[in-house]
């Protein structure tokens, strides 16, 4: 079955205008528009969802969907309630968003409930949405930028294909006094990609290991310790063009470094992207290696302001 597009009898510029706000036009209707709610952090509470259906039975038509970033669409909102929209949900607290050449809204695994999770993603990605979505807001980048935050190795929410992704982990080391040289090794046994190796009673972990916490408590001498941190991809991208993020050499130790790391890489963007270049495309004509070296760095603050006064006209490009 097809979907047919019905032509919109809303002027092309106020769509644009409109579509800046969260309210992209549904192409089935004439002119009305599915609402983007911001969740922050890919959570809302009771009360944020029933706003959001009451939004949805009093302006649409009483659906929602969910969208692959994590956001909620209120569906088939008329333009003439477009501002009441705004204002309902205004009032408890919500925003609709997360559209144009901006820092676009966090998506984050839930790892701070996973079994399997290694980091706090909730707590970091909602810093991240009010640092960079919402302190960023009026900063307009050469294109969007998407930034996902992950718990750990399973890749729930694939952070090597967005713009910039962080990835939690638990690097293991040994402890060779505490080690006692068991015939039968259950932190061999536990480890998932068979990397942790046992010969002649000596434990080895080899560089293949990708530090995901599998092998955590499985020793009853305590002879594996762990170091909690975050890894950081940039230059991913998903859609009609396909690039894995590289990772940056350092692993990140506390949420600041993360944070700050995240704030290097908006700024290198503005900079050094063209006229509607993904973030992608701006590492791979740079180089990684020089990339990399400008956001472990910390000279790209000491522009910070001239950077952000980098104006659109120098940066333009589609509305996306």
């Amino acid at each position: 079955m097809t979907v047919n597009t019905v032509k919109s009898i809303i002027d092309a510029k106020e769509e644009i205008r409109i579509k800046r706000l969260g309210f992209l036009r549904d192409k089935t209707t004439a002119d009305r528009f599915n609402a983007r709610v911001i969740t922050r952090n890919g959570k809302v509470t009771v009360e944020e969802l029933a706003v959001i259906a009451e939004a949805a039975k009093l302006y649409g038509n009483g659906e929602v969907t969910m969208t692959s970033r994590l956001t909620i669409e209120i569906q088939k909102i008329p333009y003439d309630k477009i501002n009441e929209v705004i204002a309902f949900l205004e009032q408890h607290g919500l925003e609709t968003g997360g559209t144009g050449r901006k820092v676009r809204p966090v998506v984050s695994c839930k790892g701070t409930t996973c079994q399997y999770g290694l980091i706090d993603t909730f707590d970091l990605s909602k810093k991240i949405h009010e640092q960079f979505y919402k302190g960023y807001r009026k900063v307009s980048l050469p294109h969007k930028f998407k930034i996902a935050v992950g718990g750990c190795p399973n890749n729930c929410v694939k952070p090597q294909l967005n713009d910039l992704g962080v990835m939690g982990q638990k690097i293991p080391c040994i402890d060779e006094e505490k080690c006692q040289h068991c015939p039968k090794c259950k932190v061999v046994d536990a480890c998932p990609l068979k990397v942790v190796k046992s010969l002649e009673g000596k434990v080895t972990i080899s560089e293949e290991c990708n530090n995901c916490g599998r092998c955590v408590n499985k020793c009853p001498f305590d002879a594996v310790t762990y170091k909690d941190g975050y890894k950081i991809f940039i230059g991913g991208r998903w859609g009609k063009k396909v690039d894995i993020g590289m990772p940056l050499d350092k692993i990140f130790e506390t949420e600041e470094e993360v944070l700050a790391t995240i704030e290097k890489a908006i700024l290198f963007y503005k900079e050094q992207g063209r006229f509607n270049e993904r973030f992608a495309d701006t590492v791979s004509r740079i180089g990684f290696k020089y990339s990399q070296e400008t956001i472990l760095g910390d000279r790209i603050l000491w522009r910070k302001a001239s950077i952000l006064e980098i104006g659109d006209e120098e940066i333009s490009g589609d509305e996306c």
